[in-house]
């Protein structure tokens, strides 16, 4: 793992290499070296071509040996098939940090993916940290460095916003967009193939970077779900700094679309999000949005609530953009008679002085000022929006120029939505370069305002609540020996009900009395002791569907009703099931009244992936659950919990009994806890788990998990 200082190397150099720089206009070895000098890159530019003299004025070496003095960072243009003898000679030269814009590894396939793991051995064994391959490379806009050692057409514009990529192509589009916003980046990075630093490198980085105060990322895929929460959490959580995030690949075609654009190994759109949302994350869906959000936060202080006021010249608009915020999740603020009877003497009779408050179409400058200030000095007020539409009275100019004095002034988050193109131009420009972001639609400015006020709740998380519940009544040596002794010397094993019991009981998870009858007068006995109505079960690996099979007996009663139900399971299975196995039958107490969930995990290539939902029969058809990586905090799990859509259904709908919610979690939370503490266990069902009414508990009604060998 690089440490922040030799990323230094690479953001910060005083030197730059450009291995493959070429007198050729228009190519990429060309460009980097235009773009270090026409940029100003305040430290010393070596281009390396064996057959040059000169490259745009600076003097050209045949190889990167033959450089006199000390190199920080290289940049690597040559064919794929030299760049691995080209990074030894940089190992050789002491360099210090590598960015290799070379494409031809994994993403090409075959002989692309050894090429590449060829290049990790030696950039890891030289301990010399590397961005890419098949990248478009870095940008520090400090004029302190002036650092672009891109092939991009346009340098980016300095500011607080980080950006990074695993799209090349892409950050060029981001670049002109963004300099036409007025948006500027701290760092600007392309990370490519990610063959050495990952996006969770890269994050901390910018985490540690006083200049970056919020991140913008463009992924495809996440290396390490675990270390990705950590960094991410940390960042936003403990330093303040939002965190936006595109992640591509939401539909299939769009997964298998990343995995060949940079030999990614594109999974499960669920699970993203679950990674995103356990990070503090801010997910977005389109690069619009991405830098919508973006504009806000780095401009504008964050909301203190969801109180919305809304100032227009128009009534159309400004119920459009009513509308448009309480789909966003806002609220319109209620304005105090305070405020009421100061808009009496600054608007007109006609005017509404209520929210929206229309200055109406007459409007100039000082109307729109006065009505602003006084609007966002209420106390009920969190942000404001101003809606402008270009009337022939409408001076748009001054009210870009003198309207963002008073929302610096005040200091709650205000935006403008001034709506045209030429007409409004003007004033849309002042109020972005005083530090106002304008959105051409007041369905995008109200858009960001939501997001913002999401943010803000996910914030208030407090650190309390960010930490791991520890639990102090399991037994995690027993349950070890207990899957060593299942697993044997077998590779997997799959545990039926009766053997996940104790398993379970090491981590007290909530067990109904139970027995294993091998005859009808063993069935008999349980019955009788458990003292209550029975389910009966036929435990046999040849029968998978229990139901369908007649394997599965419910209310039986006493010892007569045992023997009955024993008799009558194995006849089922014989008719159904020909030539099946049957071990024993499993007796369970039936589970008092309550509704039927689903936990599981699964260990997916990311972790462990905890699953929680509707359960029962109809899981499968009806999808209707939620995700999270193990392990998690007690407000993860009850954000899961609460994320289903059959979530009324456990909070009381219809005059149902409210179920247990905190035993939901609690069976989570220790679930999580075990397949963290046990990296053999691969697949782990619960379903259904019975939730009864509140402070009733819940039970374990079935179960099956499937345990794997590991290297430990």
């Amino acid at each position: 793992m690089s440490t922040i200082s030799q990323l230094d190397a690479i953001f910060k150099p005083k030197s730059v290499a450009i291995v493959g720089a070429s007198t050729k206009t228009g190519t990429a070895g060309n460009d980097v070296v235009l773009n270090l000098v026409k940029d100003k890159f305040t430290g010393k530019i070596y281009p390396v071509n064996p057959k040059a003299d000169e490259i745009h004025g600076a003097k050209v070496y045949k190889t990167i040996g033959d450089i006199p003095d000390e190199i920080d960072l290289a940049v690597l243009l040559v064919p794929a098939k030299v760049v691995n003898s080209v990074v030894t000679e940089c190992k050789n030269k002491g360099v210090k940090g590598l960015v290799i814009i070379s494409a031809g590894f994994k993403e090409i396939g075959g002989e692309g993916v050894e090429r590449e793991k060829q290049l990790i051995e030696l950039v890891h064994e030289a301990n010399i940290p590397l961005i890419g391959p098949n990248c478009l490379g870095v940008i520090n806009s400090n004029p302190a460095y002036n650092l672009n050692a891109t092939f991009a057409p346009i340098m980016s514009l300095h500011g607080s916003l980080g950006f990074i990529s695993q799209s090349g192509a892409l950050c060029t589009s981001v670049l002109d967009y963004a300099r036409a916003r007025q948006i500027g980046f701290s760092k600007f990075i392309s990370f490519g193939n990610k063959a050495d630093l990952k996006e969770t490198d890269l994050l901390e980085y910018m985490g540690n970077d006083p200049e970056t105060n919020v991140i913008a990322m463009y992924i495809e895929d996440i290396g390490n779900a675990q270390r990705f929460i950590d960094i991410a959490s940390k960042i936003f959580w403990e330093k303040g700094k939002p965190i936006l995030c595109l992640k591509s690949g939401r539909s299939a075609e769009g997964a298998k679309a990343a995995s060949s654009h940079t030999g990614s190994l594109a999974g499960s759109d669920a699970v993203y999000e679950a990674i995103l949302k356990q990070s503090g994350v801010q997910r977005v869906d389109t690069i619009s949005d991405l830098f919508d959000y973006a504009a806000l936060y780095t401009s504008q202080p964050l909301p203190k609530g969801k109180n919305l006021a809304i100032v227009t010249n128009a009534g159309g608009p400004g119920i459009m953009t009513t509308d448009a915020a309480i789909n966003a999740g806002l609220k319109l603020a209620e304005l105090s008679k305070q405020t009421h009877d100061a808009l009496v003497p600054v608007l007109p009779e006609a005017a509404s002085l209520h929210n929206p408050v229309d200055v109406l179409g007459d409007a100039h400058s000082d109307r729109y000022k006065a009505a602003l200030e006084t609007v966002l000095n209420d106390p009920n007020v969190d942000m404001g929006v101003v809606v402008l539409t270009p009337q022939s009275m409408t001076d748009s100019d001054k009210c870009g120029e003198i309207l963002p004095e008073v929302i610096k002034r005040i200091g709650k988050p205000t935006v403008g939505a001034f709506l045209g193109e030429e007409l409004v131009s003007a004033g849309a420009t002042a109020l972005v370069n005083q530090g106002v972001p304008n959105y051409s639609f007041p369905e995008n400015a109200v858009k960001a305002l939501g997001a913002a006020a999401r943010l803000v709740e996910m914030k208030s998380i407090s650190q309390s609540e960010r930490q791991f519940v520890q639990f102090k009544d399991i037994d995690v040596k027993k349950a070890d020996s207990i899957i060593a002794k299942f697993l044997g010397n077998t590779k997997e094993k799959y545990l039926t009900q009766a053997d996940c019991r104790a398993l379970f009981e090491c981590y007290k998870l909530p067990l109904l009395k139970s027995g294993i009858a091998k005859s009808a007068e063993e069935a008999a006995t349980i019955v009788s002791g458990i003292g209550s109505k029975v389910v009966m079960k036929v435990m046999s690996a040849d029968v998978i569907h229990k139901f369908d099979a007649g394997g599965v007996l419910l209310n039986i009663e006493g010892a007569d009703g045992a023997k009955a139900g024993y008799e009558k399971i194995h006849a089922n299975i014989a008719k159904n099931v020909p030539n099946a196995k049957i071990d024993a039958i499993l007796i369970e107490e039936m589970a008092k009244e309550g509704e039927e969930l689903i936990v599981g995990c699964n260990r997916d290539s990311l972790g462990p992936l905890m699953m929680f939902g509707l359960g029962g029969t109809l899981v499968e058809l009806l999808k209707d659950v939620s995700f999270r990586f193990a392990p998690m905090w007690k407000i993860t799990a009850e954000q899961m919990v609460r994320e289903i859509k059959a979530f009324k259904v456990l909070d009381g709908y219809r005059g149902k009994p409210k179920r247990d919610i905190n035993a939901i979690i609690d069976v989570i939370l220790r679930l999580s806890a075990m397949v963290v503490n046990h990296p053999e266990i691969a697949e782990c069902d619960i379903n259904p788990l019975i939730v009864h009414a509140e402070g009733k508990g819940a039970s374990v009604a079935d179960s099956r998990v499937l345990l794997k060998a590991v290297n430990k």
